[in-house]
């Protein structure tokens, strides 16, 4: 049964959503990892030159703690770790998806009113 929202419960609701997503770089890795893609921790580093080690590791942190990214460690010398969606984290694409279409409008809506 799909859930019924009130004008407030919805502002809650994308407001809880927005404090899973802010941080400049949260979005930005959550695309490097949709589709199943395990990444260890120097993969996203190349993959996103501009982001410094210690906010990586800060976004990488707070998105595990939030359910959206799980950390994988392999017992092995050397040691192995990668970084993946949980399914709860891969449910986010079709949304994000979703915002880049309608980021794509707003190019037609503005060469519209031209």
């Amino acid at each position: 049964m799909a859930k019924e929202w009130t004008p407030t419960s919805a502002a809650n609701g994308v407001e809880q959503a927005l404090q899973i997503l802010e941080g400049k770089w949260k979005l930005v890795i959550l695309f490097h990892l949709f589709g199943g893609n395990l990444l260890r921790f120097s993969e996203l580093e190349r993959a996103i030159p501009a982001i410094t080690q210690k906010m990586l590791i800060q976004q990488l942190r707070q998105m595990e703690a939030d359910g959206v990214v799980r950390r994988i460690v392999h017992h092995q010398v050397p040691p192995k770790v990668e970084y993946g969606l949980t399914d709860w984290g891969q449910a986010l694409c079709p949304a994000l998806d979703a915002l880049l279409k309608w980021a794509d409008l707003r190019d037609e809506h503005l060469n519209r009113d031209v």
